[in-house]
């Protein structure tokens, strides 16, 4: 029997339809994406995590890290090695779902940063275009300089961008900042209806929302030089299995 290709445009919706998080009780799945590390990493890797949140290059300060031989969502973590989960900047478009806030996810890119501010999309992958995660494929290619971002305020870094409808533009904003109130990071900007945002066209009576990728710390701990494997939108875990990256 042959199982038809799917996009990720489709991975992203049923994944955030799926979504039961409510912020404001800390219950429920979230989407999150799994990292493989060598074990003699660990502390390296939370370093580059905790150096990533506090310069809002990733999306939340919650992490899961489960050593050899832990089970994550079926998956066993292999000997010498440690397995990182990280939320996917996906479940703030459940989120905003859950809010009933139309959207489309658009695609995911590398974002230019001059200053600590957001220029433009220098490339981009559309989900409806793709079976692969976008930021994956990136990763990948190493087109990414996250550590010159963190450091010094200029570089390349990922990030995902998708519109939500005008109508709904004022109840997104009051989300988006509910949400920045508890711990959520990385929303780089958010457009004006029917403008372009970041370089990157958005449909008639649409917003477009750029957020930074929840991949983006396991990318530059990549940069530094250490093995790692990530799998971006690999599935759904209760928040509670989440700590907090102060905990570490």
């Amino acid at each position: 029997m042959h199982v038809p290709l799917k996009f990720t445009n489709h991975r992203i919706e049923e994944y955030a339809l799926r979504v039961t998080y409510r912020p404001e009780e800390d219950t429920g799945t979230i989407i999150y994406n799994l990292s493989l590390i060598e074990s003699r990493d660990l502390e390296f890797t939370l370093s580059i995590l905790k150096e990533a949140h506090t310069t809002g290059t990733t999306i939340s300060d919650r992490i899961r890290v489960a050593g050899p031989g832990e089970v994550v969502d079926g998956y066993t973590v292999p000997d010498g090695r440690y397995g990182i989960c990280t939320m996917c900047s996906i479940t703030l478009d459940a989120l905003l779902l859950q809010h009933g806030i139309p959207l489309n996810p658009i695609g995911g890119g590398i974002v230019e940063v001059e200053e600590r501010v957001a220029q433009r999309f220098t490339s981009m992958i559309l989900y409806r275009d793709t079976t692969l995660d976008p930021l994956e494929v990136l990763i990948s290619q190493e087109a990414t300089s996250i550590l010159d971002v963190m450091r010094h305020g200029n570089g390349n870094i990922l990030a995902n961008i998708r519109e939500c409808h005008m109508e709904a533009e004022s109840l997104m904003g009051m989300v988006l900042d509910e949400l920045s109130t508890m711990g959520f990071s990385g929303v780089l900007d958010v457009g004006a209806p029917n403008v372009p945002l970041l370089g990157v066209p958005v449909s008639p009576q649409y917003v477009g929302v750029a957020i930074v990728g929840g991949t983006n710390a396991m990318a530059a701990v990549k940069e530094a030089g250490r093995p790692v494997v990530t799998r971006a939108l690999k599935g759904l875990i209760d928040i509670q299995e989440m700590g907090y990256l102060e905990d570490y």
